[in-house]
């Protein structure tokens, strides 16, 4: 059963969210105004972790931080619920801007952050159109030095147990086009702090690990998705192996079958 608590931190999480977004569609228009876009999604972000910490009790520890100064890459990231943009605001560089379903762009104050800031927006039942926009982001990385965070997976997992859905090769293609490095983030199972189907939400940290940056220089077409493939199975070996579950304070609930799977 859902506890009160869980419900009034998921009502003030939306809030936060919106006021975050609508914070962030006017730094945008500012950041446009001054000739600096590359600070929009950087400046939002970085709000956004600053609310989650300071109001929810939620931090990220990120590993081996020093991997993400050095632009331009395409990060591939697992992808596990909303508290995916806690993690982006903790460690989002500038210059780095994301990808998302167009579907997003409709959303009132999100929608409008997101359009304002730099967003690629793809449209999943039109890969033509998808395949566009993702090579006018490519070219962007590639002439600015910039970086392009993508969720090779496709969608949010909102798994219970650490693993990684198949990865969609669109992310790779571009790297192979550009050759532009690979960056591999592996996020830490958030199920412990978020999951509204167990009516979870608890205090706590998402660990995060930067692995080192993966050359594509000698990557062929024809290799992309083995490429993929071998990129993702050194993720989840991660995953598995060191990074894990994150570590909560448990507040609201923690079913069984989760806490088995953490201290198993």
């Amino acid at each position: 059963m859902k506890s009160a608590l869980y419900y009034a931190r998921f009502v003030l999480f939306i809030i936060l969210l919106m006021i975050s977004a609508l914070y962030g569609a006017i730094v945008s228009v500012i950041c446009t105004l001054v000739n600096k876009q590359e600070y929009s999604q950087y400046l939002c972000a970085r709000f956004f972790y600053f609310v989650m910490k300071n109001f929810f009790g939620i931090d990220v520890k990120v590993i081996n931080e020093q991997y993400i100064s050095n632009l331009p890459y395409i990060v591939v990231s697992n992808h596990q619920s909303t508290l995916d943009i806690l993690m982006l605001g903790r460690m989002f560089p500038p210059g780095c801007t994301v990808t998302a379903k167009k579907s997003l762009k409709w959303i009132p104050f999100l929608g409008w952050f997101m359009s304002l800031s730099g967003t690629y927006f793809l449209e999943r039942t039109n890969r033509e159109k998808s395949v566009a926009t993702l090579n006018r982001g490519l070219q962007a990385v590639k002439d600015e030095k910039k970086a392009l965070w993508i969720f090779p997976e496709g969608t949010r997992s909102y798994t219970t147990d650490l693993e990684i859905l198949p990865f969609k090769k669109g992310a790779f293609h571009l790297a192979q086009q550009g050759k532009i490095p690979i960056l591999p983030v592996v996020v830490s199972n958030t199920s412990t702090l978020m999951n509204p189907k167990n009516g979870v939400f608890n205090r706590g940290c998402i660990t995060v690990k930067v692995l080192e940056p993966i050359s594509t220089e000698n990557l062929k077409p024809e290799d992309v998705g083995t490429f993929s493939e071998k990129i993702r199975e050194k993720m989840l070996k991660e995953l598995k192996e060191n990074v894990g579950y994150s570590e909560y304070i448990n507040d609201t609930n923690i079913p069984a079958t989760i806490d088995n799977k953490k201290h198993s």
